[in-house]
């Protein structure tokens, strides 16, 4: 099975979305990065596949085809996610979140009452977060991106809009001069082949239409959450690299120490993309395992 269609959303607008395997498995609905949209990366798919789950991917408001819904904070993906699943008129779910998903992931485990277990892969923790500071130990775009990103979209915009070029027909061998200062060696060495690919496919994807949805998913990320942590219920995976440029550890960290009940890896040496891409199947066990 595969479906690619837009999903009409009661406020008018639509979704992309995009779903791969079994008509009878149980959904898998993944959160995508920042900037990415909906084409599956290709070693999630079989990995999803393999443990007969309908693997759910959508663009956020703002990428791909995707309406736009300006102002949105993490929690509108609930909505927008719960209308995804009555498309397939599914009423459980497991959601997996990666990087710039994984605020996402976890509005949905403390909101989206399909769901049955959640999965953060170095996912951000919130930028009002007691306790911790935020960009200590990001690489410098990074840093950079965020430091505009507070002054607000009349700063945010420009700066987007230049870099936009750079990124918009981007291939696979450019991949790595665009994330430079993003990248240590570990996740050099993962970011090639066929995940070079699907990573830069996402970050073309998502600007096929402009810059609004990396947009608005920084503004998202630099205010509050519109949740809190203390009302998820299901259960949680929270796996991190210490290596990690784009999300500090001390994030998975903060989290951790927020959700006590969550099933936490902070593992040792790898990176931001390392860590998901190298742990995929023993992720997505713990994760069906956690579910029941």
């Amino acid at each position: 099975m595969d479906v690619f269609e837009q999903v009409p959303l009661p406020d008018g607008r639509r979704l992309d979305m995009r779903v791969t395997g079994p008509a009878d498995g149980l959904p898998l609905v993944f959160h995508h990065g920042t900037p990415a949209a909906a084409p599956p990366i290709r070693a999630l798919e079989r990995a999803a596949h393999a443990r007969g789950l309908r693997l759910v991917t959508s663009s956020r408001p703002g990428c791909g085809s995707s309406t736009r819904q300006p102002g949105r904070s993490v929690v509108d993906v609930v909505a927008d996610t719960d209308a995804l699943l009555a498309a397939l008129g599914a009423d459980r779910c497991l959601t997996m979140g990666w990087s710039g998903g994984g605020p996402h992931s976890l509005a949905c485990a403390a909101r989206l009452g399909a769901a049955a277990a959640v999965l953060v892969i170095a996912g951000a923790a919130p930028y009002d977060a007691d306790g911790l500071d935020w960009m200590p130990g990001m690489g410098e775009q990074n840093v950079v991106e965020y430091s505009v990103a507070v002054q607000g979209e009349d700063r945010l915009r420009p700066y987007l809009d230049e870099l936009a070029p750079l990124l918009r027909n981007i291939r696979s061998a450019d991949i790595f001069a665009s994330m430079q200062s993003l990248l240590p060696e570990v996740d050099q060495a993962a970011l090639t082949g066929e995940f070079a690919e699907d990573m830069a496919a996402g970050i073309r994807e998502t600007l096929r239409s402009g810059v609004d949805g990396w947009l608005d998913d920084d503004l998202a990320f630099v205010k509050p959450w519109g949740f809190s942590l203390a009302e998820i219920s299901v259960p949680v995976a929270i796996w991190q690299g210490s290596a990690d440029l784009m999300v500090p550890v001390a994030h998975g960290q903060w989290l951790a120490s927020r959700l006590p009940d969550a099933s936490v890896h902070l593992e040792e040496g790898e990176g931001h993309l390392s860590v998901g891409l190298g742990k995929l199947d023993a992720m997505l066990d713990e994760l069906v395992e956690l579910a029941g």
